[in-house]
């Protein structure tokens, strides 16, 4: 993998000469071919990276039931326009302008909606004590998805169709229009944006 540097500013620190793309395309078992393109600021640090699969997509939903422990492993890819929710708790986590693409599995996106929680709960304090009771309801339940036979749905929407759950029973669906229309769509490459 070797850094190629782009011609443009930074879009954070406008710095001129410390934007560097990084392009890497592996095989993921599954999934297929993918590119991971990270793009970086050495001035300031910056960095946005996302998967775009080989072949084209349709834009795309998956959902997907943690039933056991063993549904913690289901693989997933998220791209940086997935919107990720769990309908039950009323969570949900849309792309905003420095989202990023990742690879991970169920276990590692409950983690990140655990810590989210925590961050939050956190800052209210004791100053909402229902609020802050709803927030430990929540966490538990995240805490204990597969287990003692407590099911949680995940879904991940994306307008781009990049983003995918591997497990027998994920199920693909396409979105509808009124999705479509209101999913945010995530960061505008700044490769691409100039």
């Amino acid at each position: 993998m070797e850094e190629q540097v782009i011609e443009m500013p930074c879009p954070m620190c406008y710095s001129d000469d410390d934007l560097r793309m990084i392009a890497h395309v592996d095989e993921i078992p599954y999934f297929g071919e993918h590119t991971q393109v990270t793009v970086l600021c050495h001035s300031c640090g910056w960095r946005q990276t996302d998967f775009i699969p080989a072949e084209g997509r349709k834009p795309g939903g998956w959902i997907f039931e943690i039933e056991s422990e063993e549904d913690l492993n289901a693989r997933v890819i998220r791209s940086s326009s997935c919107t990720v929710c769990i309908p039950e708790l009323d969570l949900e986590v849309n792309p905003g302008s420095a989202a990023t693409g990742y690879v991970t599995n169920m276990e590692g996106l409950l983690v990140r909606f655990i810590d989210i929680v925590k961050m939050v709960s956190n800052d209210i304090g004791d100053d909402e004590p229902e609020n802050q009771q709803l927030l430990l309801s929540m966490l538990h339940r995240l805490q204990h998805a597969g287990k003692e036979g407590k099911a949680l749905r995940i879904e991940l929407l994306d307008p781009h169709g990049l983003s995918q759950i591997l497990h027998d029973r994920a199920i693909d669906r396409d979105l509808t229009q009124e999705e479509l229309d209101s999913l945010p769509v995530g960061p505008d490459p700044a490769v691409f944006s100039a």
